[in-house]
């Protein structure tokens, strides 16, 4: 058995955009359908016409009604169509329903995103937690998507004559699905294992809505050249780089994959472990892109999937991005009223970059306490270490040893006898 192969299934083909809008939705700030246009265009499809049908209510048979799925059918026809996308999620049974009304081949919003993923992915582990994705979102949907049913599989090593080649599919999946799982944990463990091992470092990971800049905003911070498209979910990736702030202090930062409006579950759960660096960063740079008319939508989007992963409660800064792609300069000061220590910037002309390094660099120092540390100036390495990773006011010299006041993380003072383990270091309750 082999399931489709991770190329998009809607590539190059002519594609009708649906979705039902209940009496009660309100409207979106953009074309209902706008979202799902890029999603298609990411996927390789040609958009050749949108329907939106009001509804009080989403028909469990259709979706949409078996009225409005006959005159799709005629549509699709008069289009040339061969695929209908639907900006919901759909029950199997939907689809089944909807496929042998329109006779053609209809794909939910969750089965396009997969497919996008399965394209951009690179690495073995985001091969591994996409291929879990779509195994989790085609086992409910064997019966569509398998034609060989009406076989029985009989004899040794079955449960008797009588079984449908189904169940043995369904067997076959759920046996990947816990060998895929077990693959992730092992690597989610080493992902552990290696941020726990920079802890030494002030880390800082971007999150935000897909095509918000993180990755633009990843080079301007880093000086790195991250791979940037104008497309979602150009990142599936972690990357992590330095960043150097004033004084010469460094943090690691991470960008991560984009989050987006009614994300599967499934794709949020098997990439948990590209997202540890987001789990356990001591800072979220939290990037939204203020030149859309959704911009808090997204923002509450990306917060909703932050608190599935453990992160609602981290210390986060606000970043709205693309302020040089802004026409309607009246939504700052409204988002500034929201988010009073938001920063505007624009990562594509460094328009704020300094202003986020100080922000973070504030936020680092929160962290620190204040010490007294002496040593032998002969100490090379501890005193090479304090510049990288203390904040020095001032120091002195006396009877051969010298003498720093400082401000420095508390994880890190431990380590320092380490480093020379004549030192004496006494804490300052009053800070300068």
């Amino acid at each position: 058995m082999k399931l489709k192969e991770t190329a998009f299934t809607v590539r190059a083909e002519r594609a009708i955009l649906f979705r039902v809008m209940l009496s009660g939705d309100r409207g979106e700030g953009e074309a209902p359908l706008e979202e799902l246009r890029r999603l298609a265009k990411t996927a390789g499809a040609n958009v050749v016409h949108t329907i939106v049908q009001k509804r009080p209510h989403i028909d469990p048979v259709y979706y949409i009604g078996k009225g409005k799925a006959a005159e799709l059918s005629q549509i699709s026809k008069d289009f040339g169509a061969d695929v209908l996308i639907c900006d919901d999620d759909l029950t199997p049974a939907q689809v089944r329903n909807l496929e042998k009304v329109i006779e053609k081949k209809v794909v939910d919003r969750s089965e396009l995103i997969l497919d996008i993923f399965a394209t951009r992915a690179k690495t073995f582990q985001a091969k591994l937690q996409v291929e879990l994705a779509q195994l989790e979102y085609t086992r409910p949907r064997l019966k569509r998507m398998w034609t060989h049913l009406s076989r029985i599989e009989g004899g040794i090593g079955t449960r008797g004559p009588g079984e449908k080649q189904l169940e043995v599919d369904k067997r076959i999946v759920l046996r990947k699905i816990h060998e895929l799982r077990r693959k992730l944990h092992e690597i989610e463990k080493r992902q552990e294992r290696l941020v726990a091992s920079r802890k030494e470092f002030f880390t800082v990971s971007i999150v935000g809505y897909t095509n918000a800049g993180k990755s633009t905003l990843m080079n301007a911070l880093t000086k790195i050249d991250t791979f940037v498209e104008d497309k979602l979910f150009a990142t599936l990736d972690t990357k992590t780089s330095i960043c150097k702030l004033e004084n010469g202090k460094k943090v690691l930062v991470s960008d991560t994959v984009g989050f987006i409006r009614k994300l599967p579950h499934h794709l949020v759960s098997s990439f948990k472990a590209t997202l540890e660096e987001a789990r356990h960063a001591d800072l979220l740079l939290h990037v939204a892109d203020i030149s859309s008319p959704l911009v808090q939508k997204q923002v509450e989007a990306v917060n909703t999937v932050l608190k599935e992963l453990g992160c609602g409660n981290q210390p986060t800064i606000m970043v709205f991005n693309k302020i040089d792609a802004l026409k309607d300069l009246s939504v700052v000061p409204l988002l500034q009223s929201y988010y009073r220590d938001g920063i505007m910037l624009s990562a594509k002309t460094s328009q704020g970059i300094e202003d986020l390094k100080r922000k973070i660099r504030e936020m680092l120092e929160e962290r620190f306490i204040d010490v007294e540390l002496t040593c032998s100036p002969a100490s090379g390495r501890l005193i090479a270490y304090l510049h990288e990773h203390a904040h020095i006011l001032n120091s002195r010299f006396e009877d051969l040893r010298v003498t720093f006041r400082m401000l420095m993380d508390e994880r890190l003072i431990q380590k320092l006898w380490m480093l020379d383990d004549t030192i004496q270091i006494k804490e300052i309750s009053d800070s300068p």
